[in-house]
């Protein structure tokens, strides 16, 4: 009889840490966006503070993708997929990085001129990142949905599921 598997596998850690920076620096982007346009107090914070929240899980999602590399990738059809996945991870995280890093920065006030070239700067580092954000889930859910990486199938009458 087949047993069935540990829930709580290494190769679970990555999508189960990885949706919260996903979403948390979308709607960062989006506040930093809407502070470039509106003028008041009401999005000023969340922005950054969703920024920095974001970077700390999107940081994490990389060690977590980087533990569960390891264990999918031997069971891969196209590996290729997997490499392009993480090598686009590592670039969001470095452009909401340094969009974090420019971003503490402006709170330095040195001229509101500089200040505003350095709010625009994050803006697009964040817009960038969202996109390379879109394309990295996108090889996620190719890794997934088309390859089955971390996923248990399980045997054709399903006998692991009877007591």
């Amino acid at each position: 009889m087949t047993e069935l598997p540990e829930f709580w596998r290494t190769e679970i850690w990555h999508p189960l840490v990885v949706h919260f920076p996903i979403a948390l620096l979308l709607v960062a982007s989006l506040f930093k966006v809407l502070n470039l346009f509106l003028k008041g107090q009401t999005w000023k914070g969340g922005g950054s503070v969703l920024l920095l929240l974001g970077i700390f899980g999107v940081w994490i999602a990389i060690y977590t993708g980087n533990l569960a590399d390891g264990i999918v990738s031997r069971t891969l059809c196209d590996p290729t997929v997997l490499e392009a996945h993480e090598n686009s991870a590592y670039t969001l995280a470095w452009l909401f990085t340094a969009a974090f890093l420019l971003d503490a920065a402006s709170a330095f006030k040195r001229s509101k001129n500089y200040v505003k070239w350095l709010k625009l700067i994050v803006v697009i580092l964040m817009l960038i990142g969202s996109g390379f954000m879109v394309y990295t889930g996108h090889l996620g859910a190719k890794l997934v949905y088309q390859q089955g990486a971390g996923v248990y199938m399980p045997s054709q009458d399903c006998v692991e599921f009877s007591d």
